[in-house]
């Protein structure tokens, strides 16, 4: 059987709806030092990193962000060379190697080789060990993202980024049926809710899991490719899921972590789908403009669209704001 494909790489384009596709979310901060490094003003990406200190999801979340940019690895590499003992120079050029990679303009073992120098000049790092999963994510093999998920992990073991590729790796293995409550993706999104944190935004990962299992079972033609005829999050494993997920955000909001509302935009999905709108609704109300492509591009559909049907649907047409 055909692999599925990723999951699209999240853009940063805008609309009239007045939501936006941005990987920076809402870390304003980042969005303007984004556009400094864009135009070879490297010197606020240096300042924006030492800031970040250790904490690492967030400095992960904004090299990422960083490295994203076409133009990345040649002002990183300038940095780098001005300051050749700068561990978040050799980050960010990590980083960036690997989306070149991705893009085929780099060949995959020279970004894994730039990854690796940067994680022995900065071992408690996690962040050059999660640009190699994100390469992995597209081109290693399952027991090669899984040690390089060890590394990280050993470093932070709450690291949100690096549970999320590992989930939608682990969904892409086709064993079970439809709705197979014995897939390792369950397993291991379940065992990493456990092992977190009361307060862990890694307690909604088993709903992530729902989510990229349906991308991988609408892909193969098991589920309905629309997802409002498909009763993947109407199962009552799948009901309690989503209570419990949804339980826990009213409790704990998590209102600081850098990247929650990845995790609001498929706890959005997953209540809409269920036919919860009103619970819907107050996480479409956190989210505001924030939307992210995955999941409403599941699978292979145009996230603007399904995204801005499913708001209205929810909110009645209120506006984004």
């Amino acid at each position: 059987m055909t692999p599925p494909p990723p999951p699209p790489p999240l853009g940063r384009s805008r609309n009239k709806d007045g939501f936006a596709f941005d990987p920076a979310l809402d870390d304003t901060e980042l969005a303007g030092v984004r556009d400094a490094l864009v135009q070879g003003r490297w010197g606020e990406s240096r300042a924006l990193l030492a800031r970040t200190g250790r904490d690492w999801d967030r400095r992960g979340h904004r090299l990422v962000v960083l490295g994203m940019e076409p133009n990345s690895a040649a002002w990183a590499e300038e940095w780098r060379l001005a300051e050749p003992d700068s561990v978040d120079a050799a980050a960010l050029y990590a980083c960036a190697k690997v989306f070149r990679a991705l893009r085929g303009k780099e060949d995959p073992a020279a970004a894994r080789e730039v990854c690796r120098a940067a994680a022995r000049m900065y071992p408690a790092d996690p962040s050059p060990w999660l640009a190699l999963l994100i390469l992995a994510r597209h081109t290693g093999t399952d027991e090669e993202r899984l040690q390089i998920f060890d590394q990280v992990r050993g470093r932070h073991r709450e690291h949100h980024h690096a549970h999320h590729l590992m989930t939608a790796c682990l969904a892409e293995h086709q064993q079970g049926d439809r709705d197979d409550p014995f897939h390792e993706v369950y397993d291991f999104a379940a065992w990493a809710a456990e092992q977190a944190p009361a307060d862990s935004p890694l307690c909604a990962l088993p709903v992530i899991a729902h989510t990229e299992r349906y991308r991988v079972l609408a892909h193969a033609g098991i589920e309905p490719r629309d997802p409002t005829r498909s009763g993947h999050w109407k199962s009552r494993r799948a009901r309690q899921v989503m209570k419990a997920a949804f339980d826990w955000w009213l409790e704990w909001g998590y209102e600081e972590h850098p990247r929650r509302l990845v995790d609001l935009n498929f706890l959005a999905h997953a209540k809409y789908h269920e036919g919860r709108p009103w619970e819907a609704a107050a996480l479409f109300h956190r989210i505001g403009r924030h939307a992210t492509k995955e999941p409403w591009s599941y699978p292979d559909r145009d996230p603007r669209k399904t995204y801005r049907a499913a708001h209205a649907a929810a909110t009645g047409g209120t506006d984004i704001r």
